[in-house]
Formats: C-alpha cells, structure tokens, sequence
C-alpha cells in the first residue's frame, strides 16, 4: 500500500463559483448515464436533482489528484 500516494480532496460545493458548480454538475449528470425509466428527465432536473443532494449533505464533490479528476461521491 503506497502511502504516499495523495488522498482525494473533499470540495465544499459552496466554495465554488456559480458557473464552476454549474459545470461540475454538467459535467457530472451527463456522463452518469442513469436510467430514469420510461420517462425522460431534463438536463435541468438532473442537475437541480444532485444539486439537492449537495445541499442535503447526501452527496459531495471529490478531487483525486493522482488522475487530476472530479467526481460527485454519495456520503458514507
């Protein structure tokens, strides 16, 4: 096990800027690929829907700094 190898960073969501929380959420949403069922769910909807996850504490934003990647994680 390498030690040394950097931990994730946790992102306090409201420590970014509108349009950087905007894109992480983007960004995030549309290569999630869930399956919503038989009807469709908007962009918009899908965003708003993690954004209250966010919100809640349910979920949280993670950098990994070994592959330079962002990620949103749901709290353990």
């Amino acid at each position: 096990m390498d030690t040394d190898k950097p931990q994730p960073i946790v992102i306090p969501h409201r420590e970014l800027s509108a349009d950087a929380l905007r894109g992480v959420l983007e960004s995030f949403v549309l290569r999630e690929g869930t399956d919503y069922g038989d009807r469709e769910v908007s962009l918009e909807q899908k965003v708003a829907q993690v954004l209250r996850q966010l919100e809640r504490g349910e979920a949280q934003i993670v950098f990994d700094p070994v592959v330079e990647s962002i990620d949103i994680v749901v709290k353990r």
